[in-house]
Formats: structure tokens, C-alpha cells, sequence
């Protein structure tokens, strides 16, 4: 049984306030789509980028802003999320949008 006072309260001001919680890479992953996708409406296809930091965790995902037939004609965009070390997001930025069958220049 776990002593209450172990437990840190909503003030965050308990024994354990301030310790990271222990999340895998793909709890991260998973949390940062599940949100991105609730708050845009744009489900992530891919991830290019993905980092713990000090303040929690940055990844950079694509998603389909306008689809277009063909595909290749479709409008992507990179953006950059942002989670706390409670895999909660923090913010999320449009880094670049661009066409799905081009690729960056050399």
C-alpha cells in the first residue's frame, strides 16, 4: 500500500514534485499525435525528429495539409511539438510547408 505522503498533491509540492515521470519514447509518440491530431484535425504521418530535452520532449512531425490527387501534388507541412516531461503538449509550430513529392535541395 503507498503512504499517502509519498504521493506529490496538485500543488506539486509533494516528495516526489519536480521528478520526471518514467515514459518511454513511445508513450511520447503516441501521446504527441493523439493531441496534435485533436487540437489541428491533421493526423501526423511521419516523425523526423524526436528528442528529450530539459523541459520535456521536441519532435518534428509531417502531416497532410491539403490532399490533392495525385498524391505526389499534396500539400505537407513539418511542424515542431513541443510535450513536458509529462508527455503533455506544450505547443506545437508550422516549421515549413511543402509539396509531398518534393525533397529539400541539396
Amino acid at each position: 500500500m503507498t503512504d499517502k505522503a509519498d504521493i506529490p498533491d496538485e500543488t506539486g509540492t509533494g516528495p516526489e514534485a519536480g521528478t520526471r515521470p518514467d515514459l518511454t519514447a513511445a508513450q511520447v509518440l503516441r501521446a504527441a499525435r493523439e493531441q496534435f491530431a485533436e487540437l489541428t484535425g491533421l493526423q501526423p504521418e511521419g516523425v523526423s525528429r524526436f528528442e528529450r530535452t530539459e523541459d520535456g520532449w521536441t519532435l518534428e512531425a509531417e502531416a497532410v495539409e491539403v490532399a490533392r490527387i495525385p498524391e505526389t501534388m499534396s500539400v505537407m507541412a513539418l511542424y515542431e511539438l513541443t510535450l513536458g516531461p509529462d508527455g503533455l503538449l506544450t505547443g506545437y509550430r508550422r516549421v515549413r510547408r511543402y509539396e509531398r513529392g518534393r525533397s529539400d535541395a541539396r
